[in-house]
C-alpha cells in the first residue's frame, strides 16, 4: 500500500467551517507538514489546486530541497494551461526533483471558478478536452515532436527537449465518478482516484473501470481519497470527529450544499447526498460529516487503529493500492496516523530519488539547439 498525505494549501485548522485557531498556508508550515511526511514514511503528498489554493506547481517546487523521498502529486487543470506548457512543468519538477512528481488530473467541476478562468466547457466537453490534452502531453514528453488538431487542443511543431526522469512520462492519476470520467481514464491515464463512499459503490466503480480498460487493453491501478479519525478508543475517534464539525452552524452547511450542487460534478453530487442523510455513518466507520461544508472529500474513516485499518484493508482488498489520507489539522494527524496505523498496514517505503541521466543531445547552453525530430 502507497499511503500519500495531503498539504492543504488552502490553510488548515482543527474545525471544519470555522477560523477559530486556523492555521494559513504559509510556506513554513507546508514545510513542517511535508517534513512530517517525508520522515514518517509516507509515499507522497497530494498538492490541492483552486482558485482559494496556493499554486499547487510552485508549492511542490519550492519543497521539493526541504524533502527526500516524498513524491508530489501535483493536482492539473488542463483547462488552464496549454499541454505543451504543463509538460514542460512536469519535465521541470521531475527532474529537479529527482523523480518526485506525479500528477492528479481534475477536469474541473465548479464552472462558476472554471468561468473566472475563461473557461466554458460543460461537463463531458472537460473530458474530451482533457484527453486530447494529454493526448498531446504524453507524446512530447516521450520524446516526439507533434503537430495535434483536435476539437479543443491545437498544436504545431511542439516538443520538450529535456526529458523527465520517469520514462515515458510521471504517472497520471484521474478522478471522476459519470460515464464520461470512466471512459476517461480508462483509456488515457494510470490510476483511477476515487473518493471514499462505501465499498460497495466504490467496487461497482472499479468494475466499470476496470472492464472499460480492458476493452483498449490497459490495466490501471486504483486509489482512494478519505480522511481519517484515528484515536486509541472508538470513544475517542467519534469524540474528535464530533469536535471537528462543533462550530458549523446549519445555516453554513445549508449555503455549502447550495452551492455544492451547482457543480456538474458527478462525484461531489454523490458526496452532498451522503452529507445529506440523517445519520451520517454511511458504512461502518465511514462517516460523512467532513462533506457538511467541505467540498470535494466528504467522508472520513473514524474509528480505532484496528478498525480503521481493517477498513482500509478492505478497500485494498477491492483493488486499491494508493491511499491519500488527511487529517485536521494536518501537521499533528500525519504523525497520529504514521503512529497508530502504519504498524497495522502493509506501508510500502517510497523509493530513493533518482537522478537525471545527462541528455547529450541537447548540447546548448542557452536551450536554442535540440536535435531535430519528425513530426508525427
Amino acid at each position: 500500500m502507497d499511503i500519500f498525505w495531503f498539504l492543504p494549501v488552502y490553510g488548515d485548522g482543527p474545525y471544519l467551517g470555522s477560523q477559530i485557531d486556523s492555521r494559513p498556508a504559509t510556506l513554513a508550515y507546508l514545510k513542517e507538514i511535508a517534513q512530517a511526511a517525508d520522515r514518517r514514511g509516507y509515499h507522497g503528498v497530494l498538492v490541492p489546486c483552486g482558485k482559494a489554493c496556493e499554486e499547487p506547481y510552485i508549492v511542490s517546487a519550492a519543497l521539493i530541497e526541504a524533502t527526500e523521498r516524498l513524491r508530489f502529486l501535483v493536482a492539473t487543470r488542463p483547462s488552464s494551461m496549454t499541454p505543451t506548457f504543463a509538460a514542460r512543468l512536469a519535465a521541470g519538477l521531475d527532474r529537479l526533483s529527482g523523480g518526485r512528481f506525479y500528477l492528479n488530473v481534475v477536469a474541473g467541476g465548479d464552472a462558476a471558478e472554471l468561468a473566472g478562468d475563461g473557461v466554458f466547457l460543460d461537463h463531458d466537453a472537460r473530458y474530451a478536452q482533457a484527453v486530447e490534452f494529454f493526448t498531446v502531453w504524453k507524446r512530447v514528453l516521450s520524446g516526439e515532436t507533434v503537430d495535434f488538431t483536435g476539437d479543443h487542443v491545437t498544436v504545431k511543431g511542439a516538443t520538450v527537449p529535456l526529458p523527465p526522469v520517469q520514462r515515458p512520462h510521471p504517472p497520471l492519476f484521474f478522478g471522476g465518478s459519470s460515464p464520461a470520467g470512466h471512459a476517461a481514464v480508462a483509456a488515457h491515464f494510470d490510476t483511477y482516484l476515487t473518493w471514499a463512499e462505501p465499498p460497495e459503490a466504490v467496487a461497482a466503480k472499479i468494475t466499470d473501470v476496470r472492464a472499460r480498460a480492458a476493452a483498449h487493453g490497459r490495466r490501471l491501478t486504483y486509489g482512494l481519497r478519505v480522511n481519517v479519525i484515528v484515536r486509541e478508543t472508538e470513544a475517542e475517534a467519534w469524540a474528535a470527529a464530533d469536535r471537528l464539525i462543533s462550530k458549523i452552524d446549519r445555516s453554513a452547511v445549508e449555503a455549502a450544499h447550495s452551492a455544492f450542487r451547482q457543480f456538474e460534478s458527478e462525484g461531489q453530487r454523490r458526496m452532498t447526498e451522503l452529507a445529506s442523510r440523517r445519520d451520517l455513518v454511511v458504512s461502518p466507520n465511514l462517516w460523512a460529516g467532513v462533506g457538511l461544508v467541505r467540498g470535494g472529500a466528504g467522508t472520513a474513516l473514524v474509528g480505532t487503529p484496528r478498525q480503521v485499518a481493517d477498513r482500509l484493508l478492505e478497500y485494498r482488498d477491492l483493488g486499491i493500492d494508493s491511499f491519500i489520507l488527511s487529517g485536521y489539522p494536518h501537521l499533528e494527524e500525519a504523525h497520529r496516523v504514521a503512529d497508530l496505523l502504519f504498524p497495522l498496514l502493509p506501508v510500502a517505503a517510497p523509493p530513493p530519488a533518482a537522478q537525471p541521466a545527462p541528455d547529450v543531445s541537447f548540447v546548448s547552453p542557452f536551450g536554442t539547439l535540440q536535435p531535430a525530430r519528425s513530426a508525427s
